[in-house]
């Protein structure tokens, strides 16, 4: 029989579990197949831990794994794509956000045999701010143009993969992950399934405008030079108008004998491009410091307990 593994990060969700766990036992029990909830615990501070432990004690099919402190999303999903051992894989959110109902339709596309994965992506944004939605929007179209990333505009994590597709991603053991980016880089035959907006059911989203931003700034920098190929030509560019700007003021010293005036534009020009050149260093400051955190093969994850005892503590 197939079995199908469901990987759900959790940070301080105790209202939303119960809800969840009650919609997608449901949906799973009605599936002729196998299969295991992989609820991760990112280091909630709340009751998330306690309510995991009632999970597994009265439900077999529950693994949950704790970490010993907030590693973050992409850890804990990480952590779940190393100790899961379905033939089918599945990511979702426990804030009902990810409906546990297009499960069925997700794995009957795969039964086709025609694809690999089947992603979803919203095609509204209700509910959601409108300045933060245009800045979505306009992420996904940058990210596509200069990386070799292919991400859909209102991609979600939540998707559904067979799993020679799940190996490949434990493969890609890099320590800075942006899994959006992971999952397009490595190809495979996708079918995105779109559905309306939903908002969570219970809690507070873990995802502000600046942690979001911080998000989309890691993805650029994970998945593309374009950064650096920006600051490079800008010095270059700023080189050449240097060297006009110097012949222009020795010509028009030996021609007119003037000497050129204005101490406060000679300031702001100083200011300028001393400004830029603090942005291009800093630039390249993220792409060493990526460098630096390669270079120490930290862990991912530290798993502090578990009901498995076979999982992968560190990793």
């Amino acid at each position: 029989m197939e079995k199908i593994s469901l990987i759900i990060p959790c940070y301080n969700e105790q209202e939303a579990l119960p809800i969840f766990f009650e919609e997608v036992t449901k949906v799973m029990d009605n599936i002729d197949a196998d299969y295991q909830l992989i609820f991760v615990n990112d280091g909630s501070k709340d009751n998330t831990l306690n309510i995991l432990r009632e999970f597994s004690e009265k439900d077999s099919h529950v693994k949950y794994l704790s970490f010993s402190r907030n590693f973050g999303k992409e850890a804990a999903m990480y952590a779940g794509f190393c100790n899961a051992d379905g033939d089918y894989v599945a990511v979702m959110d426990a804030d009902m956000q990810d409906p546990p109902s297009l499960l069925p339709q997700m794995l009957e596309i795969l039964h086709t045999g025609e694809y690999d994965s089947v992603a979803t992506r919203r095609v509204s944004r209700q509910g959601e701010p409108p300045i933060r939605s245009w800045f979505a929007r306009k992420f996904y179209k940058l990210i596509n143009k200069i990386s070799d990333a292919d991400i859909v505009d209102g991609a979600r994590d939540f998707r559904l993969m067979k799993r020679d597709m799940v190996e490949a991603i434990v493969e890609m053991s890099e320590y800075n992950r942006f899994s959006k980016g992971i999952f397009g880089w490595i190809g495979f035959r996708t079918y995105w399934l779109p559905f309306e907006n939903v908002e969570r059911v219970a809690g507070e989203t873990k995802w502000n405008f600046w942690k979001l931003t911080k998000y989309a700034i890691d993805g650029i920098i994970n998945f593309s030079q374009a950064p650096l190929n920006i600051a490079s030509w800008f010095g270059m560019g700023m080189t050449g108008f240097g060297m006009v700007v110097l012949i222009y003021i020795v010509l028009r010293r030996l021609i007119l004998g003037d000497p050129v005036a204005g101490w406060a534009s000679t300031i702001c020009i100083i200011i300028f491009i001393g400004g830029m050149q603090l942005f291009c260093l800093g630039i390249m400051g993220q792409y060493i410091s990526k460098t630096y955190m390669e270079s120490k093969k930290r862990p991912h994850y530290i798993i502090a307990e578990s009901n498995d005892s076979g999982v992968k503590k560190v990793r």
